[in-house]
């Protein structure tokens, strides 16, 4: 069965279509999510590869709760005043790691600006129980900003984390209307410090809230002059007609030449397609 994958299906390029099938790779993975009282990015921003992930036993597991404080406008997650702290949540995540035997994964967060460390202690707890009960699986792990404090960046980093990934998302001029609580040059330092740390570094960006082709190469120069080896470039799609809408669909060749630019100037590996998002077959970067 083939269906539309966005809100507005009628404004959809053709391009536009998954399968739905599924099977009991996906079952397993929405009961353990369940029954382990753990949150997907895939299910809370209403990700498009969710059903192909799923059914391949994978998902992107999202720590610290369900709520951001943080109102992006492109941004499915519910947004508000999330509620205390859950400390059993890192071994929660690596025992559903154990189960699904994954060799790599990736954990994300909303962002916590209510905690004083932006919750990079329960990045690392969950970095660390994943070797506990896990030792081969490569961790990446997708952080916010954790508003610029070095020392939450060096609490993450310290639990060795396999790739530091931290979306720019778009172009410095739209971040007021985008990201209106996030700073271009804010995560591009973010960035910088990680790789001054070792760490091998991943970013991503969404095309068609309104940029232009100049612009999105300005931030992959950006990215390439802070040592930034991993890039993903995809289509934004409307969550719901709250959030901003999409002022252009770009086509596949589109992110074919995009690609192929951003291998010249020195990424390691590009993924870029309509439908790819930052923990798309992320272990395909290994």
């Amino acid at each position: 069965m083939l269906m539309q994958v966005n809100a507005l299906p009628k404004r959809l390029p053709p391009w536009f279509k998954i399968r739905l099938a599924t099977n009991d790779c996906l079952e397993n993975v929405r009961n353990l999510t369940r029954d382990n009282n753990l949150h997907t990015i895939c299910s809370s921003a209403d990700c498009p590869n969710q059903t192909e992930c799923w059914n391949t036993g994978t998902a992107a597991f999202m720590i610290l709760g369900n709520i951001c404080t943080r109102n992006c406008r492109f941004c499915g997650v519910p947004k508000g005043s999330p509620q205390g702290l859950d400390l059993d949540e890192p071994n929660r995540v690596a025992q559903a790691v154990a189960s699904l035997q994954l060799k790599y994964v990736v954990i994300t967060s909303v962002t916590r600006d209510d905690l004083d460390d932006g919750g990079a202690c329960l990045f690392a707890s969950t970095i660390k129980a994943i070797r506990t009960k896990t030792a081969s699986c490569r961790v990446e792990v997708l952080i916010p900003d954790f508003r610029g404090s070095e020392n939450s960046l060096r609490t993450v980093l310290d639990a060795s984390p396999a790739v530091l990934d931290h979306n720019i998302e778009t172009v410095p001029a739209l971040y007021p209307t985008v990201r209106p609580q996030a700073d271009y040059q804010r995560s591009l330092a973010l960035l910088a410090s990680a790789h001054d740390h070792g760490s091998p570094t991943k970013s991503g960006l969404m095309l068609g809230l309104g940029e232009s082709m100049h612009e999105i190469r300005e931030v992959m120069r950006d990215l390439r002059s802070i040592h930034c080896s991993f890039l993903t470039l995809g289509q934004y799609l409307q969550p719901s007609k709250k959030h901003l809408p999409v002022e252009k669909y770009y086509h596949p060749d589109e992110f074919v030449k995009l690609r192929d630019e951003a291998r010249e100037l020195g990424f390691q590996y590009v993924a870029a397609a309509p439908l790819v998002r930052s923990s798309y077959h992320a272990e395909q970067y290994w």
